[in-house]
């Protein structure tokens, strides 16, 4: 059995336990590091759903596999710099680390340009950690309406929880905060707790170590 066997099992416990519909969470395979051949592997396998950090290792090594594999969805889990949107916009799916109005704006300027838009995500610091991206809680409902007004495909929000916290605190905050603007994404979850966050209404879940095993840098 495949690693990722495993994990789809463990989701699908999960989804059972919390009583939610069979199928309902999305596995992003984290393959941000991973050698082609462990991502060959998995796409082989027949996994769609792809997470990585960095614009440029992406467009490094994505189009050939995307194009051998065309049903591949690609998602932007990291970090997202201006200079870098356009590129990203054209080689993803989704963005999940939305999470600065200057971002916003030059993300509607270039989907004004070429007429489409990656699904975004909103991503909450909510531990308001100050060397870690995203927007503290007190300042989404600002960042939202902004997103809003101009008519991005605002799908939800995502969450990276303190290293030493216990997540579903964080979990149950960022789903609260998504109800409240009437969001349906929740993108969190990884390798140590994704069972938690399913049990807490994650959509999406971002697994990279235990799907391929440790990177290789």
């Amino acid at each position: 059995m495949m690693a990722i066997d495993d994990i789809q099992r463990r989701i699908a416990a999960a989804e059972e336990t919390a009583g939610r519909e069979r199928g309902s969470v999305c596995l992003l395979a984290i393959s941000k590091l991973q050698p082609l051949e462990r991502i060959k592997t998995v796409l082989a396998h027949g996994h769609r759903q792809f997470g990585e950090n960095r614009v440029q290792e992406a467009a490094a090594k994505w189009p050939n596999l995307i194009a051998a594999y065309q049903d591949t969805v690609l998602h932007l889990v990291g970090p997202l710099q201006s200079n870098k949107v356009r590129q990203a916009m054209r080689l993803f799916a989704a963005i999940h680390s939305v999470d600065r109005q200057k971002l916003v704006h030059r993300i509607d300027s270039v989907a004004q340009e070429i007429g489409s838009c990656p699904r975004l995500f909103v991503q909450v610091n909510t531990g308001e950690e100050p060397q870690k991206s995203g927007v503290k809680p007190d300042e989404l409902d600002r960042l939202v309406k902004d997103i809003r007004n101009r008519d991005l495909p605002l799908e939800g929000l995502m969450c990276i929880p303190p290293a030493h916290d216990e997540p579903a605190l964080h979990f149950a905050l960022l789903a609260e905060l998504a109800r409240r603007h009437g969001l349906t994404g929740l993108s969190m979850g990884m390798s140590g707790d994704f069972e938690t966050a399913v049990r807490l209404g994650a959509t999406h879940i971002r697994v990279g170590t235990a799907v391929f095993g440790d990177r290789s840098g």
